[in-house]
């Protein structure tokens, strides 16, 4: 059988990176939802760009869309400049044409427009994968199981709870893992045998590239607005192809901690983003950042070391319980269970809470922020309060979400 890193070589990743995020609008209202900070230092993105980096999988086609211009930048100046010869990480939005232009029309369009770097790529395999959760996964062991099968497609899925269900594609399986049933985002989706969860599609796959190249061709001849969901998946399966689900429970990357096997986040709401960048600041987060076996990269910046000043009685610097990145200073004022972006300044006598700050957020002198989620280059002005009178911040245009998360946006 051929080894992990061989099958990776054989394998090329397509990456679905045009998604307009509007759940979590604002801070979608300028960049792509891939492209939304995460963590102080990254971008959504990076994660699932480090599981097929760190997988061995080094030819890798980005696709953009909605506001591509920032996260393009992003891919371009940092995972453009990690590959070797005859590797690639490259960002690619839909061609326009002055007669028309030619947006993606589904999941599976975008892979078609893009067909022909299938077809010349001399791949064995196509890692169709999204690129807008925040998850660790070795990539290498579900190409393994693809391989081992004989699959012609291979649908990552994991366990979620019946009653959030109806966001995902839903998977029957029989004893061997052969997928018998899929239905995309379904009213009553069907639950696992003893069970009050279903077994729901990642929006991860593995194809066998001839099979991706001849069921796409055929399924475009039905279908304008072609979808894998919706489209392709159900007529592989009328037509009987091989297609098996891959557990993600099972999978396992060096320095995982019992807590972490499983985790897979959809950050695709205001509310889920927020407790998902807070879980990183828990004493025992479930998603460990700090583990250098399997690491996030991402672009990193020429900023120098954060730093607090002045230590004096009531004029103290100080981060507690907080992901303070590069860049920062927190100047006579405080950070307390909060994650600050590179380049962040925080001013004497503020009071910074439960929040996430952006790149380059500056907080004037006596301001004090709680539960909130400050855009990039956001100037706070002195004496502010953010988070403390929910209608106040209504009335200052802040859009506030059922829980109290506040988000200011940046201007104009």
């Amino acid at each position: 059988m051929p080894s992990f890193e061989n099958l990776g070589k054989k394998t090329i990743a397509m990456v679905l990176a045009g998604g307009r995020g509007e759940r979590l609008g604002p801070l979608t209202w300028r960049r792509a939802e891939p492209s939304v900070a995460f963590g102080g230092k990254y971008k959504i993105i990076d994660f699932a760009l480090s599981n097929l980096f760190n997988s061995g999988i080094r030819k890798v086609y980005i696709l953009t869309q909605y506001q591509a211009y920032s996260l393009n930048k992003h891919i371009r100046e940092s995972w453009g400049k990690w590959t070797g010869l005859g590797e690639f990480y490259v960002a690619i939005s839909p061609e326009t044409r002055s007669e028309s232009e030619q947006w993606f029309k589904g999941t599976a369009d975008a892979i078609l427009q893009y067909l022909r770097f299938v077809e010349s790529s001399q791949a064995d395999y196509v890692a169709v994968f999204g690129g807008d959760h925040i998850y660790r996964m070795d990539v290498s062991q579900m190409i393994n199981q693809h391989h081992e099968y004989g699959a012609d497609l291979t649908i990552a899925a994991i366990e979620v709870p019946a009653e959030g269900a109806k966001r995902f594609g839903i998977i029957s399986v029989d004893d061997h893992c052969r997928v018998t049933r899929f239905e995309e985002k379904p009213d009553r989706p069907q639950t696992m045998a003893g069970k009050k969860s279903c077994f729901a599609s990642m929006g991860n796959y593995i194809f066998s590239t001839r099979k991706l190249i001849e069921v796409l061709l055929e399924a475009n001849k039905k279908h304008e607005k072609l979808d894998f969901g919706r489209h392709v998946i159900p007529m592989m399966l009328e037509r009987g192809d091989r297609v098996f689900a891959y557990d993600f429970r099972d999978n396992l990357i060096p320095g995982m901690n019992d807590e972490e096997k499983g985790y897979w986040k959809d950050v695709g709401t205001l509310d889920a983003y927020y407790d998902a960048n807070m879980d990183l600041i828990r004493q025992e987060p479930q998603l460990n950042l700090y583990n250098y076996d399997w690491p996030i990269l991402t672009n990193q910046g020429n900023h120098p070391p954060a730093k607090t000043v002045f230590d004096c009685d009531g004029h103290r610097g100080q981060n507690i319980d907080s992901y303070v990145s590069g860049g920062c200073i927190t100047s006579g004022g405080t950070v307390r269970g909060s994650i600050l972006g590179p380049r962040c300044h925080v001013k004497s006598h503020s009071l910074v809470e439960d929040s996430i700050l952006f790149e380059k957020v500056q907080v004037g002198r006596n301001a004090r922020i709680k539960k909130a989620i400050i855009d990039k280059g956001v100037v706070i002005p002195d004496g502010a309060v953010i988070g403390y009178d929910r209608e106040a911040d209504l009335g200052r245009g802040y859009t506030v979400t059922e829980s109290g998360i506040v988000v200011v946006p940046r201007k104009e």
